[in-house]
């Protein structure tokens, strides 16, 4: 059974940072995609960064500069760096991954930068 946990969450003024966590488990960590996802009140859900089974990153365009995605497949978890945070960083984030054409979704962490 697929588990996401996040951790890392929490209240920071802007310009600060903050380090999100997934720990990952019932599937095989190192060769699958991981992503971040945010959804802010009122908005959908977008994607924030992804790392691939190789370290293959991408981001939104929001983001490049300040975050930074990575993997430590010894510890089957995948990280977000969050550096020079703005209010406009301000949501619930989720740990992603797809498995046998089904996406799978953490209970996401609150994310306040206030300003």
């Amino acid at each position: 059974q697929v588990h996401l946990v996040e951790s890392g969450g929490g209240l920071v003024q802007a310009g600060g940072s903050l380090r999100l966590s997934c720990a990952a488990s019932g599937f095989i960590f190192s060769i699958n995609t991981m992503g971040w996802y945010r959804q802010a009140p009122g908005k959908q859900r977008e994607l924030v960064a992804i790392i691939t089974s190789g370290g293959v990153t991408n981001y939104a365009d929001s983001v490049k500069g300040r975050f930074t995605i990575s993997r430590d497949n010894a510890k089957n978890t995948v990280y977000l760096q969050m550096n020079s945070l703005k209010p406009e960083d301000t949501a619930v984030y989720y740990c992603n991954t797809g498995l046998r054409m089904r996406d799978y979704w953490g209970q996401g962490t609150q994310v306040t930068v206030s300003s």
